[in-house]
């Protein structure tokens, strides 16, 4: 039984693993995509926004 106990560990992590892989690749896309979009940039156009510019931009 020690066989058991031994495997048990990584065949455990292994499914929960591979449940967590199945639940990222089925929210990718789909109706939520374009609201994940607009998200992302929305918060790159106020990183750009904030950002001070640099002495050497206008040369």
């Amino acid at each position: 039984m020690d066989y058991v106990s031994a495997l048990l560990p990584p065949v455990v992590m292994a499914v929960f693993f591979i449940g967590l892989i199945r639940v990222i690749v089925k929210t990718q896309g789909g109706a939520n995509k374009a609201k994940e979009d607009a998200a992302v940039d929305a918060a790159l156009a106020r990183s750009e926004g904030t950002r001070p510019s640099s002495p050497d931009a206008g040369a």
